[in-house]
């Protein structure tokens, strides 16, 4: 049985993984009933994400051609063990066939997450810029 430090850091995971992948649906469903605070702007809910990443994420067959890479993860989870918070490190590294292998972003999510039907669900992202490189090739602005 997994434990909830283990399915949180799964969650995290699968935030990657899917937006990697080019699976919009997927990544927008993560953030049903979540806000996410971040560069571009507020969203509230799976379907703003959804409208908002199909309107400016740039697809190369099908797929954003990027890697998110999440470090020092931290993860603090209540007494309640209902709710939790979570922080990494965020590094988006992308390679088209006009741009070189470059990392185009690096920041930090902060999240506050809630246990729902027994399954651990984001609250609230706020993704923090520290570094940003050409994102030209990733995000349609």
């Amino acid at each position: 049985m997994e434990d909830d430090r283990g399915a949180i850091q799964n969650l995290l995971a699968r935030y990657c993984q899917v937006y990697d992948d080019g699976d919009l649906a997927a990544y927008a469903a993560l953030f049903e009933g979540a806000t996410i605070d971040g560069p571009l702007g507020q969203l509230n809910g799976s379907q703003e994400v959804f409208d908002r990443q199909t309107q400016t994420c740039v697809m190369y067959d099908g797929i954003p051609r990027t890697r998110h890479c999440i470090t020092n993860v931290s993860i603090e989870i209540a007494d309640d063990a209902l709710t939790a918070r979570a922080s990494c490190y965020v590094t988006i590294i992308q390679q088209t066939p006009e741009l070189p292998l470059q990392p185009i972003f690096v920041g930090q999510y902060r999240d506050e997450l809630k246990k729902v039907r027994g399954e651990w669900r984001f609250h609230h992202r706020e993704a923090v810029p520290f570094l940003v490189g050409d994102t030209t090739h990733h995000s349609r602005h």
